[in-house]
Order: structure tokens, then C-alpha cells, then sequence
């Protein structure tokens, strides 16, 4: 795993054998990325990656300026390789790492996000609920933006807050963002 760009672009981590975790890969990290470069100002953000699997996106987001990172992961062997990275980038004093259930921590969060990612297990039965409940918690900042990653086979262009969707290969990124009041 290697971090594309910003302060700590070129560094490489290697997750341990056998996590959970399908990370993002970098072809589409990348070009999630130049989609970010060109929809919200990162550097100063405060961010919040839901199934965190590797913190690859968090990662990309510290390279990058994020100011504040929050990162939700269950799986003990996962979050500490995230420890231990985060440790290792030296971006413990602005991040917070949460060992839990996404929706748990949703439920709960009173917290309002600049930039939301989620990158969910593809098969998850409740996948198709995250976006209703971003947006139903009122998570997102105004003027911020939701990413949520998942198969192709997934649609959102009906949520209300749908702006666009791009493919890589079986991945899918879709944006969502707040629609401003008198504007469309």
C-alpha cells in the first residue's frame, strides 16, 4: 500500500496478512482523489472515514491537510495495524480511532464532518441504509461531501443529495452533497 500524494506521498505500508479488509486500490484511490482535487478544499477538514479497513483513504487525507481525522473499525487486528500507522506518520495528535460498529457509532455521533467516506463491505445486507443515515444524523457540514464506495451493482442516483458516480472496473464511487437552499 502506498500513500499517491501530499506530505507523505510515496510512503508504503504493508497490512498485515489476512485483515478483512479489501483496500481500496490505488488505481481507484487516485482517481477518487483527482475527484476530491476538483469538488472540496481538503487542507483544513475535518474528516470521518466509516469501515476504516487499512485507513488508506484517512491516509491520503493526511498527506493531503485534513485537520482532524476520525476513523471507525471493528476489526481488532485492522485497527491496530491503523494504530500503529498512524503512530508511524506521526498524525496522532489529529487523529481519533474508534473500535466499533459503524452504525453504533452513527447512531450515536453528534459530530458534524467537512468530508465523510465509507467504504463498506460490497455484501453488507445494510449497505443501501448509510447514505439515509449520514444525512438523517446530519453528519455532513454544509458545504461538505459524502463518498461512499461500493459494487457497480449498487444505485443512488435517486438519493436526493445524488451528485455523480464514477466506475473502476467493479468499484464504484458515488458523491453526495447537501443541496443548498435556493440553489439546485
Amino acid at each position: 500500500m502506498r500513500i499517491i500524494s501530499g506530505a507523505f506521498g510515496g510512503r508504503r505500508f504493508n497490512p498485515p496478512a489476512g485483515i478483512p479488509a479489501r483496500p481500496t486500490t490505488e488505481l481507484a484511490r487516485e482517481g477518487l482523489f483527482n475527484m476530491l482535487h476538483n469538488s472540496i478544499e481538503l487542507e483544513g477538514n475535518r474528516t470521518l472515514d466509516l469501515f476504516g479497513g487499512t485507513g488508506s483513504v484517512s491516509y491520503e487525507l493526511a498527506s493531503r491537510g485534513a485537520a482532524e481525522l476520525t476513523i471507525v473499525e471493528r476489526d481488532a487486528t485492522t485497527f491496530d495495524f491503523i494504530k500503529k500507522t498512524v503512530g508511524d506518520l506521526g498524525i496522532t495528535d489529529r487523529t481519533r480511532l474508534v473500535k466499533g460498529d459503524v452504525f453504533k457509532y452513527m447512531k450515536h455521533c453528534t459530530e458534524q464532518f467537512d468530508f465523510i467516506f465509507a467504504d463498506p463491505p460490497y455484501a453488507l445486507a445494510e449497505i443501501d441504509s448509510i447514505p439515509m443515515i449520514v444525512f438523517e444524523r446530519n453528519l455532513l457540514l454544509p458545504g461538505g461531501l459524502f463518498v461512499m464506495e461500493h459494487a457497480t451493482s449498487n444505485d443512488y442516483q435517486r438519493h436526493p443529495a445524488f451528485v455523480r458516480m464514477k466506475n473502476y472496473g467493479t468499484t464504484a464511487f458515488t458523491f453526495f452533497k447537501l443541496k443548498e437552499e435556493g440553489k439546485e
